[in-house]
């Protein structure tokens, strides 16, 4: 086996994306981050690592750290690439503060990674992806969904920071960054009951695949129907714009959302899991 690194990302998609597109919802994030890559415009200020194991010309796994984000790693075909991923990392001149996969190949990360280098890692959060085909239902709730405007968004950086601190345990990097270009690309939407009352990210991400996510209502409008109606509405609307499929990540611990997305027609796919290193 060998570990190939990309600089150009355009060749790293052409050499990935049909192998990615064979599990399309399971891989749904990383052909987002590729979708980022070429629509460039800095949806990533640091250089990005993107790397290939290949055996005989036939890919073992594929992965991308966008810093100061965790290592996303693809199914694995041979749990031995996970060495050559860890060497590598393990030399580089950035330290790695996580990984995100599935469960079976971040377990089997983590514990390469604790080989290598004695760290142990910690299991941030258990994860679930779901797939959404045909929207079951739209939710009748009063008010309107509709693209997010700047003048929108000093309450969205509000509940941008919310939203990490009550996911995540704390604020996520660029928070301001991310949500000026949510806002400058028209990913970001809110439904609307006279003040704006939740807010939806959605965009088309990948060939034939669009992703939702974060979503996030603040407590006093909750338990009113306005994410699900917000979920339903960007769901049909990509969709409606040549999406086949929408694809969407929930906390397992949150019994909430992950009803709420299964009654607008979102079906669970597979498990993913988010270490944090020591």
């Amino acid at each position: 086996m060998k570990l190939i690194l990309f600089e150009d990302a355009v060749a790293f998609c052409d050499r990935t994306q049909s192998h990615l597109l064979h599990h399309p919802a399971e891989h749904n994030l990383l052909l987002g981050i590729q979708s980022a890559l070429l629509r460039g415009s800095g949806a990533f200020p640091t250089p990005p690592d993107l790397l290939v194991v290949e055996s005989a010309g036939e890919i073992q796994a594929v992965g991308t750290r966008t810093p100061p984000y965790n290592f996303v790693l693809s199914k694995v075909q041979n749990l031995g690439a996970l060495d050559l991923i860890a060497d590598y990392f393990y030399h580089a001149s950035t330290s790695l503060s996580g990984i995100n996969s599935f469960v079976r190949e971040a377990q089997a990360f983590a514990h390469v990674w604790q080989t290598v280098t004695g760290q142990s890692s910690t299991l941030k959060m258990h994860l679930r992806i779901h797939q959404l085909t045909q929207v079951h239902s739209q939710a009748d709730v009063q008010g309107h969904f509709r693209i997010a405007t700047k003048r929108d968004r000093k309450q969205l950086l509000q509940w941008s920071e919310a939203f990490s601190l009550e996911t995540f345990g704390d604020l996520e990097a660029d928070i301001e960054r991310i949500l000026d270009l949510q806002i400058k690309r028209q990913d970001l939407y809110v439904w609307c009951d006279r003040k704006i009352v939740s807010m939806v990210a959605g965009r088309l991400s990948q060939p034939g695949g669009g992703r939702i996510g974060p979503v996030y209502t603040p407590p006093e409008c909750r338990q009113r129907g306005y994410a699900t109606a917000c979920v339903s509405a960007v769901s049909q609307m990509l969709l409606d714009r040549g999406a086949q499929r929408c694809c969407l990540f929930t906390d397992i611990t949150n019994p909430t959302s992950n009803h709420i997305y299964q009654t607008i027609g979102y079906k669970p796919v597979c498990d993913w899991h988010d270490y944090r290193f020591a």
